[in-house]
């Protein structure tokens, strides 16, 4: 493991509320969805089920898309200010039989606040890690998607959405091509 198991949820959750929003058309069609990408990323407290939660959760896209697409100092500048805004206390917290890991908002805070604060806090772990490197662009062409390479080796290219297999099979079509001329 590369980061602390909830840094890594917080990071591939982020990025994924990210994808929601890009060219492949809203991915947060309406509450059923934001209840689906709640339990997909294992949140936990309250969830209001509400058009205003799910309009305050999109709106974080854009702050967390700018994260994968900016230099260091606007890096520190979006995690410092997510905090600063929340008012984020970082504490130790255990519950639902998880170990012991960081909260920095009170599980009964708004949803789009709690996925601020946990993106903000991974983030500022990646920064301190040295490992900026690990936040990606899919390198499909015509993909805007954004990816969290936790690999051993840093080599993952591609995003969730089946974009590494339709790149395989382009290369496989493109060298059957060459071959017959």
């Amino acid at each position: 493991m590369l980061f602390a198991h909830d840094t890594e949820c917080a990071l591939l959750a982020a990025a994924a509320l990210v994808n929601t929003g890009g060219v492949g058309g809203e991915g947060l069609a309406d509450v059923a969805a934001l209840d689906a990408f709640f339990a997909a990323h294992s949140y936990t407290g309250r969830h209001e089920h509400t058009e205003n939660e799910l309009r305050a959760v999109r709106a974080l896209r854009p702050r967390l898309r700018r994260i994968w697409h900016a230099d260091i100092d606007e890096i520190v500048s979006i995690v410092n200010g997510l905090l600063r805004e929340h008012r984020a206390l970082p504490q130790l917290i255990t519950h639902d039989d998880e170990p012991y890991h960081l909260h920095a908002v009170p599980r009964d805070a708004p949803l789009a606040t709690r996925i601020a604060v946990e993106t903000a806090m991974a983030i500022a772990d990646v920064v301190r890690g040295g490992e900026l490197r690990r936040l990606r662009i899919c390198d499909l062409p015509d993909c805007d998607n954004v990816l969290v390479d936790l690999s051993k080796n840093r080599s993952r290219r591609f995003c969730d959405a089946g974009c590494g297999n339709r790149a395989a099979v382009s290369a496989y079509r493109a060298r059957k091509a060459a071959a017959r001329t």
